[in-house]
Parts: structure tokens; sequence; C-alpha cells
């Protein structure tokens, strides 16, 4: 059986398949399930400072093919009452990874801190929610304040930082490239994709809040995208997100560059069984294309086409 173990952020996870933020990762017998059911590794919700109560009904539509677009407001407890959540998943053996986001550096720094301080082997930055004002995208689509956001978490916390990159911006490999000067570890790449649903018979939007975020299949081109042109810009890791549901999906963001994959759409529509039956099948994949260790494969796309 080939080798699915992925070393990046200082740690060897027992395979590249990561639960996505924001999708089971609320409660910390969400996290410590997804772990049990084959998970290399668990990301979880995006926590603020305060609680946040997120957008009101509906927030989310669903596609058959496609995928889902959403619009959650980050909804979560709260730094204050979230550390409990992060010890029941980790009293299981989970490798838990943090998510945060903040509406300055500042605030970035002092999450980063609190969240490092409960015990997850790495931070990742929530840089690229698309649909909440002066958050998320809001400060990732700029450079400067990604740079200004990493630097500031790197000087607050001693473990790995990940920034999660948004897809919403012309040059997708200068955020990346800008929260590698600031000393970022590893990049997250990609979050949702800006999108809309429009009701033709109440001729409004079909979510509450109007614009949302697309992911699943339909994005999965678009992910891949991004990923190969950061692996061509920076040298730190790279965790591929966007549409993943099967090995082979697995392995073309692999080639293309990424370190280790999210999975939050196929989660929501199959279950937290997909992980122990998506580990399996890229293994035999692996096996079938002659393939020992997945690290073996990781960029080598690049070496056969020449990058736009």
């Amino acid at each position: 059986m080939a080798d699915l173990r992925t070393t990046l952020v200082g740690h060897t996870f027992r395979n590249p398949l990561w639960l996505a933020s924001g999708i089971w990762g609320e409660s910390g017998n969400s996290l410590k399930g997804a772990w049990e059911a084959g998970a290399g590794g668990v990301v979880t919700k995006s926590i603020g400072s305060q609680p946040r109560m997120g957008y009101p009904n509906p927030t989310v539509v669903t596609y058959e093919k496609w995928g889902m677009l959403n619009a959650m407001g980050l909804p979560n407890p709260g730094i204050e009452e979230y550390p409990q959540e992060i010890g029941i998943a980790r009293s299981a053996g989970a490798a838990v990874i943090g998510s945060v986001f903040g509406a300055d550096a500042e605030e970035f720094a002092q999450l980063a801190a609190r969240m490092a301080a409960t015990g997850v082997l790495a931070l990742e930055l929530n840089l690229s929610c698309p649909h909440a004002k002066g958050l998320g995208s809001g400060i990732g689509q700029d450079p400067d304040q990604v740079r200004e956001v990493v630097r500031a978490v790197k000087r607050a916390v001693k473990i790995p930082v990940i920034a999660k990159i948004t897809p919403n911006h012309y040059d997708v490999a200068s955020l990346a490239q800008a929260a590698e000067s600031a000393g970022a570890d590893a990049i997250s790449a990609i979050n949702t994709v800006r999108a809309l649903a429009i009701d033709v018979r109440l001729r409004r939007p079909v979510l509450a809040h109007g614009l949302g975020g697309l992911s699943g299949p339909a994005i999965k081109p678009i992910g891949l995208a991004c990923v190969w042109q950061i692996y061509e810009r920076v040298r730190i890791p790279i965790i591929g997100i966007g549409g993943i549901e099967h090995a082979d999906d697995v392995i073309e963001y692999v080639l293309a560059g990424a370190r280790a994959v999210q999975l939050g759409t196929a989660v929501a529509f199959r279950g937290i069984g997909i992980f122990s039956g998506l580990a399996k099948e890229l293994s035999e994949r692996l096996d079938a294309l002659k393939v020992h260790r997945l690290e073996e494969i990781v960029g080598g796309a690049h070496t056969t086409a020449t990058p736009q």
C-alpha cells in the first residue's frame, strides 16, 4: 500500500486528508468524530474574539452537481468558550489546527495567542471569507495587510502559522508571497469563490445576505490553478482546497504543488465516512500509478508543462 503520510508545519500527518474549517468543526465532538473517521488532520471552525450569531436564514443553497453556495457570516462561540471543544478533540489524539479571524493585525495576534495556548499544532488565519464585511477577504485581498497580519501573529506565537488565501483577487500568488515574506509556514488555498443566486419569482437573492461563497466540484479548477500559481512563486508548503471528492482530485492537487488537502463540501454531502473511504481509494490509486509515497509527486506536473 502506498505511504500517505505527509510532513508539514512541523508534524507528520497520517494522511493528507484534512477536515476543512467551517463544515464539521463547531464542536469538539465533531472534530473528534472526523479524526476517528480517518481524517489526517482537523481544522476548527474559524473563531473570533466574541460570540457571533452569523447571518439569518437562508444561509445555504445546494446544487446537485456543482456543490454549495453559502453565506453563514462566521458564526462561532468566541474564543472564551471554544478551548474546551479543542480539548475534547485533542483528548482523542486528533491533530488539530486552530482557525481564527479578526478585523486587524492586533486582533488576529491576540486571538492567535489564545488559540495557541489550547495546544493546537498550528494556526490557520482566515484571510479569505468572501462575505463577512471587514473580515476575511476584506483584509486578505491586500498584500500589505496580509503581510501585516502574518507578521503580527508570528510575533505573538511560537507554533506554525498557515495563511488561508482568497481566490477573489487578480493575483493570488502575490498574496501567498506576502504571507511567506512575513514568516508564514504554509499556505491554504483556496477559500470559497464569491457568488450569487437569485430567486426569479421573488426577484431577489436567495441567500439572506445576498452574496455568498461557492464551494464544491464547481471550484476545483479554480483551486488547482491557484495552487499551481502559488507553487511557482513560494517555497513554503501548500494545502489545497476546493472540490475534492475522489482520489484523482487529491492527486491533481498534489501534482499542482499541494502537500495536503482539505475536504469541506464533500463532508457536508457524504458525511465523515468519506475520510476512510478516500484514504483507501487514494492508496489503491497510487499503487496503480506505481507511486510508493505521496510526497514523491508533490509539484510533479510542473516538470512536464510550462506555467503561464
